[in-house]
């Protein structure tokens, strides 16, 4: 079975990241498919918004570590994690998050224009807990959205935060009951695609350009801090020690 499903139907497209077994986790082939799908997404002309989600009540448990460990990076030049951190698809998409939206799975979900999470949701970007650094867009977005001082405090504790409490701060659109995350971010969506889909996309273009949420200077320039730490010791014993169930032993190297 594919690893990333799609649905196309009246005007909205969905997308299901579906390894339930790993939570969701992305490998090389879930963003080679996620951006296949995106890409069909985009040149079809009766598709008018997309949403991003997750099967088996887990939106996405970010990278999958044992593939980093075994050297598979899962980005892809000119895309991002995913094939969608760094050049999002010019329609709009909504993150309907169910679980946890972790590391990578949080960026993905940042990367989105709307989010509807279901009221036990949790999101977080723990990379620092395994000696790496979330590198797929979300400490250049996390602080365009939140306080400065929340904002830091999520990404250098590497502790999750409550879907409530990202939705008082404005970062998720609807709560949603357990289990209904899809169901509202459809509403969300049919009521998007009842609009002008040439007026939609544009409308899309001009509001994510003036929050400069997708800035290719800004990911260049991160990559300067970023490389050093994938390339160091630390993260290769981060992801080790995920793998392995234990705590990590940091060097600093």
């Amino acid at each position: 079975m594919s690893v990333v499903l799609t649905d196309f139907s009246d005007g909205v497209a969905i997308f299901t990241l579906n390894r339930p077994e790993a939570k969701n986790a992305v490998n090389l082939e879930v963003s080679q498919a996620l951006a296949a799908a995106v890409d069909e997404f985009e040149a079809r002309s009766d598709m008018t918004i997309g949403i991003l989600t997750g099967s088996g009540g887990t939106f996405c448990a970010g990278m999958d570590l044992k593939a980093f460990a075994r050297g598979e990076r899962p980005s892809i030049p000119g895309r991002g994690f995913g094939g969608i951190t760094e050049r999002p698809p010019t329609k709009p998409l909504i993150a309907a998050v169910e679980g946890w939206a972790l590391a990578g799975g949080c960026e993905l979900a940042l990367s989105t224009d709307l989010i509807v999470a279901s009221r036990g949701a949790k999101f977080g970007l723990p990379e620092v807990k395994r000696g790496l650094v979330a590198a797929a867009g979300g400490l250049l977005r996390l602080p365009r959205i939140l306080p400065y001082q929340l904002a830091m405090e999520i990404a250098i504790t590497g502790e999750p935060f409550t879907a409530e409490r990202a939705y008082q701060y404005g970062l998720v659109n609807r709560i949603a009951e357990p289990g209904e995350a899809l169901v509202i971010a459809r509403e969300l969506a049919t009521r998007v695609a009842a609009n002008g889909p040439l007026a939609v996309r544009a409308t899309k273009q001009i509001v994510s350009m003036a929050a400069n949420y997708t800035d290719p200077d800004s990911f260049i320039a991160q990559r300067q801090f970023i490389d050093p730490v994938f390339s160091s010791s630390d993260a290769k014993e981060g992801a080790l020690a995920f793998a392995e169930k234990r705590a990590p032993v940091w060097t600093g190297v």
